[in-house]
């Protein structure tokens, strides 16, 4: 009998790509492959890429250039290419660059991997016809496979319901490498969820690129906030995130949903971009700075403790100096839970890039980042503060250093030490220590101890 074939996958990038790797792992175990840690050794390797920064993209390129060497050594090695590098329609560009990568696969499709495996006859021959029939049928709507070796026992898992996204921001990458906007079955979802649940997953996280248009090109009536109430009914889950919205479709129902149901965390993903009007309006987001403050008040009003993330771009295209301003004093007034910060990065074939000149300097952008992010830490070790003494609820996902690590329902990383296995539990825990970023306490019914800092 031949050796056992083994695949290995490396992914950057967003949560929506660590599902896509998930099902591309589930679906190569299914027809007979095992998950191998080194790429070097491996039959089948995939880099499921990102390029919504350049400095992802470079990754990318990085490790293409040390997969070339080892394809050179072993020509029959199978090298697949996936993700928003690939997009929708690069794959011929680069096949001409990288012409020893065998497969190129778009965002969230499995199957031409599959194909090239199935045709070239590299499915382990142990396995029967209609195994390998099933995993090449319907590969991305296969929602009840085991979870592959490497996530077994987790207690988290991510799972897509809007793929692509069809608003077109001018710095955005995504609607050209990941298509328009395609909401996922209801029935899809909740037998994805309930196999996941079966498998020990606690916590779902929705996805999407605009989260909270789900269900708009269904014109059935179905919306976030049917789904959010359905996914809740679901025995066994615990817990129930989604990300990421825009301010835009952000609506009572969906925000009463959340309010009024357990299960759903009281944690809200919607990003400002920026506090000034005109970059805004670059931005082509379709509000204003104080539609986004008239949100934040909305969201408060159904649930005043809200954890309220958001994201921000510093230095984007003609962004001037007292613009950069009202978008620092906009995280100041609002004092949000957490913000995603980046720098602009200029990216291919996006409005901004073929009509805006990046003229803030590297260096501008590096400062107008590093004061924002100062200036949110010291928000988060205020927040953090006031909760030194107080009792939370904490999903246990893992044990990190000796101690278990999980989340609080707003989605604050809490620390804590136990002889028991406490994964997949919700513990109750008083928090003897804060941080800006994470907290340390002790379960309820333990002896008092002061635990050691520890960084993440």
């Amino acid at each position: 009998m031949n050796a056992q074939k083994t695949y290995h996958i490396w992914t950057i990038g967003c949560q929506m790509n660590e599902a896509d790797s998930r099902r591309l792992a589930q679906q190569l175990e299914f027809v007979g492959y095992e998950p191998n840690a080194q790429a070097e050794a491996a039959d089948v390797v995939v880099l499921n890429t990102c390029v919504v920064r350049q400095q992802a993209e470079d990754k990318v390129v990085s490790r293409l250039g040390a997969l070339k060497a080892v394809k050179q050594a072993r020509p029959d090695l199978t090298v697949a290419l996936m993700g928003c590098m690939v997009g929708m329609r690069e794959a011929p560009v680069l096949k001409q660059r990288f012409p020893f990568v065998d497969v190129f696969m778009p965002p969230s499709e499995t199957a031409p991997l599959l194909d090239y495996l199935q045709a070239h006859g590299l499915f382990e021959e142990v396995r029967e016809t209609e195994r390998r029939d099933r995993a090449l049928r319907d590969a991305v709507q296969d929602e009840d496979l085991p979870l592959p070796v490497h996530e077994r026992g987790s207690v988290l898992a991510n799972v897509p319901i809007v793929l692509g996204c069809s608003h077109a921001c001018t710095f955005c990458v995504i609607p050209y490498r990941r298509g328009a906007e395609r909401s996922r079955p209801v029935a899809d979802i909740l037998t994805e969820i309930r196999s996941l649940v079966e498998q020990g997953v606690r916590e779902v996280m929705l996805l999407g690129q605009i989260v909270d248009r789900y269900g708009t090109d269904m014109h059935d009536g179905t919306d976030l906030s049917l789904l959010l109430r359905r996914v809740a009914e679901i025995d066994g889950l615990r817990r129930v995130r989604f990300l990421t919205s825009h301010p835009n479709y952000m609506t009572d129902a969906i925000l009463e949903t959340v309010a009024s149901t357990p299960k759903i965390c009281p944690q809200i993903e919607v990003p400002i971009q920026a506090g000034n009007d005109t970059v805004l309006e670059n931005m082509r987001r379709g509000y204003t700075a104080q539609h986004y403050r008239d949100l934040v008040a909305r969201i408060r009003s159904f649930m005043p403790d809200a954890a309220i993330h958001t994201d921000l771009i510093v230095g984007f295209p003609g962004e001037t100096h007292e613009q950069y301003m009202d978008t620092y004093r906009i995280v100041e007034e609002l004092q949000m839970d957490k913000v995603h910060l980046s720098k602009y990065s200029v990216r291919p074939k996006t409005i901004a890039a073929r009509r805006m000149p990046d003229d803030v300097s590297e260096e501008e952008k590096q400062e107008r980042w590093q004061r924002i992010e100062d200036l949110q830490t010291g928000i988060l070790e205020k927040k953090n503060n006031a909760l030194r003494g107080a009792t939370v609820s904490v999903l246990v996902e893992d044990l990190y250093k000796g101690r278990w690590r999980g989340r609080t329902p707003h989605g604050k990383l809490v620390f804590f030490e136990d002889l028991n296995d406490r994964r997949g539990e919700e513990v109750k825990v008083t928090l003897n220590w804060t941080g800006p970023y994470s907290m340390i306490g002790k379960p309820e019914g333990s002896a008092s101890r002061t635990l050691p800092v520890i960084t993440v």
